[in-house]
């Protein structure tokens, strides 16, 4: 059965996991995947309220999530939260800021959280994936407050990521790769999801800095 569900609202999100308790009696597995990006653009070229906006979402509406299943799960002694991050959550995105943000900050809190809600026999586990061809990339939003001194740029980029999702994974990679995680005995605190996420991030992890940033530059053709 569907439900509807706001994670912008703590009252939805409250009425939505009491109705799933009323029917099923138990919560085993969060997966929280709700989630928008904006289309390239420089940082000062989104308000206040669109920054805002996009934490509200991809940040804090998997807080009110997580805070509202954890009671459950905590009664339970058992439980597993899925946090659909991206590889953005690990590397810097010129003109992709605050999406980069926002996933660096759920990056954070989940692997914090994985150690808290341990010793309620729980887990928490980040998925991060690359480009993935999802509803993401094609309603991306446009920047609020654009600046003309970001126009050129702003156009190559947005070529950049046309093609960067049209040679992206299939959705089918990343939804291998949660049932592993629910099915693995032994959890892990995150989870790469396709070649291209893993590629990326042992980039990061073992490029230097000077070689990573020299990297970022020339692939965006900024």
């Amino acid at each position: 059965n569907l439900i509807e569900l706001d994670v912008n609202n703590e009252d939805s999100v409250n009425r939505a996991i009491e109705k799933v308790i009323k029917n099923e009696g138990r919560i085993d597995v969060l997966i929280n995947n709700a989630g928008f990006a904006i289309a390239p653009a420089g940082a000062e070229e989104s308000s206040m309220q669109q920054a805002q906006a996009i934490f509200d979402t991809n940040f804090f509406g998997v807080v009110r999530m997580t805070r509202a299943v954890l009671p459950v799960m905590r009664k339970q002694n058992s439980g597993l939260i899925l946090n659909i991050s991206s590889v953005l959550g690990l590397l810097p995105m010129p003109f992709g800021a605050l999406y980069s943000a926002s996933k660096h900050a759920l990056e954070g809190y989940s692997e914090s959280l994985d150690h808290e809600v341990r010793t309620q026999g729980i887990r928490v586990s980040l998925i991060e994936p690359a480009y993935t061809k999802t509803s993401l990339g094609i309603n991306l939003l446009e920047a609020d407050a654009k600046i003309s001194a970001y126009d050129h740029i702003r156009e190559k980029l947005h070529q950049h990521m046309i093609k960067a999702i049209n040679k992206s994974d299939d959705p089918s990679v990343v939804a291998k790769t949660i049932l592993k995680v629910i099915n693995s005995p032994q959890k892990l605190s995150r989870y790469t999801a396709g070649k291209t996420a893993k590629h990326l991030k042992n980039l990061r992890k073992f490029a230097p800095v000077k070689i990573f940033d020299t990297l970022i530059q020339r692939s965006l053709k900024v």
